[in-house]
């Protein structure tokens, strides 16, 4: 694991949200010059969009998919594997975390 990170992004969709941290994500790892990355999400739509194998419907969306297929291109190899919600506590954690800081603000 490169990082771990949780913030408030304001109003937003939580596909606007998992794409938004995918692609801070993969930012993340190209400017530390990672070259294969393993993707682990528990969103099977975020999952399945990136493979190719579902349809980018949403406009909000295509633009967020559109900036993450660029970034994908910057890493030899990029594995997207999606997990039940149950299994991506650290996930949830972070959310969370990140929620009760900005409502104590």
């Amino acid at each position: 694991m490169l990082a771990a990170h949780g913030e408030v992004i304001g109003v937003a969709t939580n596909n606007v949200a998992e794409y938004r941290a995918l692609l801070a994500g993969l930012e993340r790892a190209a400017d530390a010059g990672i070259a294969e990355l393993a993707i682990i999400s528990d969103s099977e739509l975020l999952v399945k969009q990136m493979r190719g194998e579902y349809k980018v419907k949403n406009a909000a969306l295509r633009d967020l998919w559109d900036e993450g297929q660029d970034l994908v291109r910057r890493f030899d190899r990029v594995r997207f594997t999606a997990v039940r919600r149950e299994e991506n506590e650290l996930a949830d954690r972070l959310v969370n975390e990140a929620l009760d800081a900005a409502a104590e603000l």
